[in-house]
């Protein structure tokens, strides 16, 4: 990603999208059938399984940052892109916009849509491969469902990576322009995540004694669900 500049705010044209509950068309600024697609999507369960079936982008001529509007338009996604689009979905149908930015070593970050279910948290998850996937809404903190992406959080050489978490990141803090109606890549988002505050998960003397993956994770790990093109197969992108 770019080296970040101050994340931009919203102008006072759109500041009032703060304290929306359900999203109109016309405050987001999308087609009638972008925003029936979205709006179709009224659970978090359907909105998974829509997500899941965009085809991973694989960043064939370098890195991206879609919009929802260019997710849809483009039909691919990389982790954060997967997470506008659910994030996007959940606020038309009642929940709040919100992401989680999880934080790694050695390794590139993971994005995930959450919301709420009672008291507990649950994640909308892009991703092509077995793990840092859907959870369930069982998790009684954002601590506790950030944990439970550790012990599959690795990187090529089967280290345990995550190393912290963020606040709740609300969307509606940003200019709707600014990640669903973007037609360029949506920097300042990226840049805003990456400011917010990281709650740290283990201590230098716990990452001193952490275990590499055994055998049989690492065949896990290895499972796709898209086959990366023959052109992007020596190119190294986000972690999907």
């Amino acid at each position: 990603m770019p080296r970040a500049a101050s994340p931009a705010r919203a102008p006072r044209s759109q500041r009032n999208v703060r304290n929306v509950r359900h999203a109109r068309r016309e405050q987001l600024g999308l087609g009638k059938a972008e925003y029936r697609t979205l709006a179709r999507l009224d659970t978090p369960e359907k909105i998974q399984a829509f997500v899941d079936r965009i085809p991973q982008n694989f960043e064939i001529g370098g890195q991206t940052c879609l919009s929802v509007r260019e997710v849809l338009r483009q039909n691919r996604a990389l982790c954060i892109e997967g997470a506008v689009v659910a994030a996007c979905a959940l606020w038309i149908n009642g929940d709040p916009p919100l992401l989680l930015d999880l934080k790694a070593a050695r390794d590139s970050d993971h994005v995930v849509a959450i919301y709420r279910r009672g008291r507990c948290w649950g994640a909308i998850s892009k991703t092509n491969s077995p793990v840092l996937r859907w959870r369930d809404p069982v998790y009684r903190s954002l601590r506790e469902l950030a944990m439970s992406y550790f012990h599959e959080y690795t990187n090529r050489r089967y280290q345990k990576t995550l190393r912290s978490y963020s606040r709740a990141f609300d969307l509606r803090r940003l200019d709707p322009e600014t990640w669903i109606t973007n037609p360029k890549h949506c920097w300042d988002l990226g840049w805003a995540l990456e400011a917010a505050h990281h709650y740290p998960i283990i201590s230098h003397r716990q990452e001193k004694s952490l275990r590499l993956r055994d055998g049989i994770e690492r065949e896990a790990q290895a499972l796709k669900i898209f086959r990366k093109p023959a052109l992007a197969a020596a190119s190294r992108g986000k972690r999907p």
